[in-house]
């Protein structure tokens, strides 16, 4: 018997104890919480904390979910929650100390399409951080709803949030 992919059936499988659709699950959403969990300035080891602790408390509550087709949703808010408790509590432990700046690329190592490239990222670093944070997770959020419940704004505020974003982004960019 095929099964469909879709997120509902997905979600119904996995509670009812099918590994495959918890593969699945986590294949289609964990590079949304590693951006969400990094976005908080988390460490790779903070980030891999808050990744694992978001996908176990998704099998801890999963009886409970009311809305299988918001699962994206969900594990966001959860993803964001568990990064801002982690960062809390570091801060009350040791400072927090800012992931690395990756170094950009001589111009002879790269191509022009390349070039262009690193100049979208230079300008992209110099936006406000709620456009740098919002223009990173569009990339990877499946949704206006799973990227709202990252950000914590509401729904109606992404799209127009994220245009002006990337008139911003656009001005930098010669």
């Amino acid at each position: 018997m095929a099964h469909r992919d879709g997120t509902d059936e997905l979600v119904v499988r996995a509670r009812d104890g099918d590994g495959d659709a918890w593969a699945r699950l986590v294949e289609r959403h964990s590079a949304l919480l590693w951006s969400i969990a990094r976005s908080h300035g988390l460490n790779d080891a903070d980030s891999a904390d808050v990744v694992q602790t978001t996908w176990l408390r998704l099998v801890e509550r999963i009886d409970g979910l009311r809305e299988p087709s918001a699962i994206g949703c969900w594990l966001a808010t959860t993803a964001r929650n568990e990064s801002l408790r982690l960062v809390r509590r570091r801060r009350r432990d040791l400072p927090l100390v800012p992931a690395p700046r990756r170094p950009e690329p001589g111009p002879d190592r790269i191509a022009a399409a390349r070039e262009r490239l690193g100049r979208v990222g230079t300008a992209l670093d110099t936006l406000p951080q709620r456009c740098r944070t919002l223009l990173r997770l569009f990339a990877l959020a499946p949704s206006h709803a799973e990227l709202a419940a990252a950000l914590g704004i509401p729904v109606g505020s992404v799209g127009p949030t994220r245009a002006r974003c990337l008139e911003a982004l656009r001005r930098l960019v010669p």
